[in-house]
């Protein structure tokens, strides 16, 4: 899977000029299920983010995780994030995962992180999104389970 993370104080997902999922201090997570991930990579990534420690300490230094601070997590479907740019101008998609095992796979991602007791948001898999945030510091992520 991949997902960009962004250190946010706000952020919000509306479809149709209608907010669907919010969240204050946290991260908004944009996730791609890739072709040959299943349930166990969703797993492990929401841990990786739920221990990632990206939030300042007292002393001003990223020293805490978003368990640590309470934040929430805004998860918002993106599959433009399996774009493959190297030939011609045309990204190409192939190997992001078929949206029937993507929209699963990006279920249990939310769900794993709320087992991980982080109140969570989302978007509308499929749908045609727009999202505001106010990235905090600004701090963004790249993770990709295969690297």
């Amino acid at each position: 899977m991949r997902a960009l993370l962004q250190r946010v104080t706000r952020a919000a997902v509306d479809v149709d000029g209608e907010t669907i999922g919010d969240i204050g201090r946290g991260v908004l997570i944009l996730v791609c299920a890739m072709q040959d991930d299943d349930r166990q990579v969703a797993e492990a990534l929401a841990k990786k983010i739920s221990k990632l420690r990206i939030f300042q300490d007292d002393a001003g230094k990223m020293n805490r995780s978003l368990v640590d601070v309470g934040g929430g997590a805004l998860v918002v479907s993106q599959f433009t994030l399996a774009a493959d740019t190297k030939r011609g101008n045309r990204p190409g998609f192939s190997q992001a995962a078929q949206p029937d095992q993507g929209a699963a796979l990006y279920h249990h991602f939310a769900d794993s992180l709320k087992d991980l007791n982080i109140p969570v948001s989302l978007g509308r898999f499929g749908a045609d999104m727009q999202v505001s945030l106010v990235n905090d510091g600004p701090v963004t992520i790249w993770l990709d389970t295969d690297t």
